[in-house]
């Protein structure tokens, strides 16, 4: 049975990268450390019946919860003080390569952008994928796959990878 003390060995050995997928999902330090935060407390609602491995566990609350705020978001516009520049030749070049595919992946829809952040950020297999969003291995493929098609017609995303294969 699990206790206190390994839920707490669990947020200090495994908070920091938790954090880096709940930024790389909703883009927002602010509301990567909320979900974070959200995501830990359901966690420990359920830490009892947590299995051996809770990242599978854990992973699916921070999928599903990012889903579900990102549902609920307004799509409304946001008034800026300041209006953005006006759009450059070659993006990547400026902002960096880095910068340019976190924006490719940024515009990929909620459940592709977390086959994406899950498949190569945190490097899980197909199945544990799978088991986290609650759908078939052949589903995540199939997200992925359409992700990948999506990011490679993206020019800013095909000019950072360009760049860094450079």
């Amino acid at each position: 049975m699990r206790n206190r003390a390994d839920f707490e060995r669990y947020v200090e050995q495994r908070s920091a990268r938790l954090l880096r997928t709940a930024y790389l999902l909703c883009r927002d330090w602010a509301t990567a450390e909320d979900l974070l935060q959200t995501a830990l407390a359901r966690a420990w609602l359920a830490w009892r019946r947590v299995g051996d491995n809770p990242d599978p566990y854990v992973y699916r609350i921070l999928t599903n919860t990012h889903a579900s705020w990102w549902r609920r978001r307004s799509r409304a516009e946001v008034p800026a003080a300041d209006l953005p520049d006006a759009a450059v030749a070659d993006e990547a070049d400026l902002v960096g390569a880095r910068d340019a595919v976190r924006r490719a992946v940024d515009g990929l829809p909620p459940r592709q952008r977390a086959v994406i952040v899950l498949r190569y950020f945190a490097d899980l297999p197909d199945t544990e994928i799978g088991e986290i969003l609650g759908c078939s291995v052949a589903t995540v493929r199939s997200q992925a796959s359409r992700a990948l098609a999506k990011l490679r017609v993206d020019p800013a995303a095909r000019s950072a990878t360009n760049l860094g294969s450079r």
